[in-house]
């Protein structure tokens, strides 16, 4: 594709090392898409007639069933990359007409345009895996109804909350991050077709036409930024990132939720694995490699940034070896969301025992306190004779409701028989009875509110799509 300049072959053994097909032949669909997109602008710029166009157009189409119908089809010994793959079965297909596609453009402008019709196609499908795992979390707080759960600071006890109110901490955590990568996309969505390798195409092709076709909001704009911007894989993977951080959090709760120590869910068989040497066993495979490959995601973040933090521009090989971290983090990702979807599907939560647990460990204090403010207790003394009666109860091992009136004045004259009502789990939860609390109300508001922007997610996609 380049050697005209040379005078001596290439080492062999560098010259399979740079290669790059291995791994950006995932583009390949792509590059077809913008190669037709190229194709049509030359026609209209009379660099092809509209016999060569058709002959063009119709081997793209020929290269993609072939792909389609045999993976050994991409079995290339020679390509140094999917865009000398294409240019070579072009070229065997329809003559030297192939050759006519590559006028007026760069590799550099075509793996631009490629990577960002990749990363494109990724977000839309993550932000439908995504939908789907929001989904399920929200028909399992629906389906949780008025069951109570500990919620935990510091890994203690703290105050009780709806299991509903539980599972839409993670609701958020995911819409977050879908709403992330519908940002991700708004920025990535102009095409560098026309850029040339670094000053522009040299013949007068429609850009807009070009960019049009191939569904992005227009062209970029600078010919130097657009053959060497990697910002939307960095962002994209970054998100990512972020994204398998909120999944490790979720997978290790349910790990601890699973063990026997809480006991609050059983692990589904569909998503676990035994012990070759313990026979009880029951392991959360699932979660623990969901935890692990975070951590990759995260790696494969680091890797981009470092790799383009001292690039001048603009293109340099150096990008070529952004594209694994890239492909890696995706596939990461669109493997691992399905799956998550059918654990959540199949997991089973033994809502008594997550009740009953909610009911003792002193997680009524604050509730308690509060009863002392309503009747004009500054809550700093509250919060200390509150901390008294506690330490009563551990002495006396009980809960607060057992402590008699009697024991409740000799810390402050203010307690009387309404008091004990206040302890009770639906009290407690009752009380939090603000916008984001964990009140029963408010909790099915919640779920309510999600479900809104869960249909407008959907919309997005389905405007894509």
């Amino acid at each position: 594709m380049w050697s005209g300049r040379f005078r001596q072959p290439l080492d062999p053994a560098f010259e399979r090392w740079q290669r790059s097909f291995e791994f950006d032949q995932r583009l390949l669909s792509h590059e077809l898409a913008a190669s037709g997109a190229h194709a049509r602008a030359l026609r209209e710029a009379a660099i092809l007639s509209s016999a060569e166009l058709i002959a063009i157009l119709q081997g793209l189409q020929q290269i993609a069933q072939r792909a389609l119908e045999s993976p050994a089809f991409l079995e290339d010994d020679e390509a140094e990359d999917v865009h000398h793959f294409v240019e070579k079965q072009l070229v065997a297909l329809i003559g030297d007409a192939g050759y006519k596609l590559h006028s007026g453009r760069s590799r550099n402008e075509q793996i631009a345009t490629d990577l960002r019709l990749y990363v494109r196609a990724a977000i839309d499908q993550l932000q439908s895996d995504l939908a789907a795992v929001v989904d399920v979390l929200l028909a399992r707080a629906e389906q949780a109804g008025d069951a109570a759960m500990p919620a935990y600071t510091h890994l203690q006890r703290a105050e009780p909350v709806l299991v509903g109110h539980w599972l839409l901490a993670y609701v958020e955590m995911f819409l977050r991050d879908a709403d992330r990568l519908a940002d991700c996309r708004k920025r990535l969505n102009r095409c560098p077709l026309g850029s040339g390798a670094v000053a522009g195409a040299t013949l007068p092709l429609d850009r807009r036409a070009m960019a049009l076709s191939l569904g992005f909001s227009g062209p970029t704009d600078n010919s130097l930024d657009a053959t060497s911007d990697r910002d939307f894989a960095v962002e994209f993977v970054n998100s990512l990132s972020l994204l398998s951080l909120h999944l490790s959090r979720w997978a290790e709760e349910m790990i601890l939720f699973s063990t026997q120590e809480y006991s609050f869910i059983h692990l589904p068989e569909a998503y676990s694995t035994g012990s070759s040497a313990m026979p009880q066993k029951k392991n959360a495979d699932l979660l623990e490699l969901t935890r692990a490959k975070a951590a990759r995601v995260i790696g494969h973040a680091t890797a981009l940034q470092i790799t383009l933090k001292g690039l001048p521009l603009a293109y340099n090989k150096d990008l070529q070896e952004t594209q694994v971290p890239l492909f890696q983090a995706t596939e990461s990702m669109l493997s691992l969301l399905p799956l998550i979807q059918g654990w959540m599907i199949a997991v089973e939560f033994d809502h008594e025992r997550m009740q009953e647990a909610a009911r003792t460990g002193f997680m009524n204090a604050w509730a308690a306190a509060t009863y002392l403010v309503q009747r004009g207790v500054p809550f700093r003394l509250a919060h200390e004779q509150i901390g008294k009666a506690v330490q009563l109860c551990l002495e006396k091992h009980c809960e607060l409701a057992d402590l008699s009136l009697a024991e409740l004045r000799s810390l402050n004259p203010a307690f009387d028989q309404d008091f004990y009502p206040c302890l009770s789990l639906q009290s407690v939860l009752a009380i939090h009875d603000v916008p984001g609390g964990t009140a029963p109300s408010r909790v099915g508001q919640a779920i309510s509110d999600a479900r809104r922007k869960l249909e407008s997610i959907r919309g997005g996609i389905h405007a894509h799509a």
